[in-house]
């Protein structure tokens, strides 16, 4: 019962178009069950063999998000399912997945990872490095692809003027190529700071301990 009054609780205090996606990394089945049959089809996962495996025990009408860095090598095992990839975070990446998306025959929506902490224990693009992935028209050359908007994370910290400050630089590169890229996801905020990112614009938070308790 708490999952379900976690879910309402957040549910109600969100604006109507930002998405939630639940963070399920770690949980076991039957949780992830219990929020499900409380409505929500969203669920983030970070480990590549732990989300094949939740997506082969659970209801196939789940909309499967990878939400932790990806390995080249591991993109063809969720290629022929996955929702939405969080993590895009190198070119390299970017050729693997338009690869693997190819072989399955399907178009495969990303997100481009920024880095916007400039924390070297984070992964991601650069802003300058994307807008080189664009400006070379890069970024529109891969066919099974659909970049459907960024990813950002901000600074593990108690300074909230510092979170809204990364926060803030992330919408305004997301306003920058949201027409011309069509655009339609700004996925930041997560169970310690996602009112400030809601305050920021973004449309999709990433909450895990905030619905399931902390780990």
């Amino acid at each position: 019962m708490k999952i379900h009054k976690n879910l309402d609780s957040i549910i109600n205090s969100i604006p109507i178009d930002v998405k939630l996606v639940a963070v399920s990394k770690t949980k076991p089945i039957d949780q992830i069950k219990l929020a499900y049959d409380c409505g929500q089809k969203d669920f983030g996962e970070n480990k590549v063999q732990e989300l094949v495996n939740k997506y082969n025990s659970l209801n196939k009408d789940i909309r499967w998000h990878m939400i932790g860095h990806l390995q080249r090598n591991k993109v063809k095992f969720i290629a022929p399912f996955i929702h939405l990839i969080h993590s895009v975070d190198s070119y390299r990446l970017l050729k693997e997945i338009n690869k693997q998306g190819f072989k399955c025959n399907r178009l495969i929506n990303i997100l481009v990872q920024i880095d916007i902490s400039n924390d070297n224990s984070k992964f991601g693009f650069s802003y300058n490095e994307f807008e080189e992935l664009v400006n070379k028209n890069e970024i529109n050359s891969f066919k099974n692809i659909c970049v459907k908007g960024f990813m950002g994370m901000a600074s593990f910290t108690d300074n909230q003027k510092k979170i809204g400050l990364e926060f803030k630089s992330l919408n305004n590169f997301y306003l920058k190529y949201k027409d011309s890229l069509k655009l339609d996801t700004l996925s930041m905020g997560m169970s310690g700071d996602y009112k400030i990112a809601i305050e920021h614009n973004t449309n999709m938070i990433r909450l895990g301990s905030s619905i399931f308790g902390s780990r």
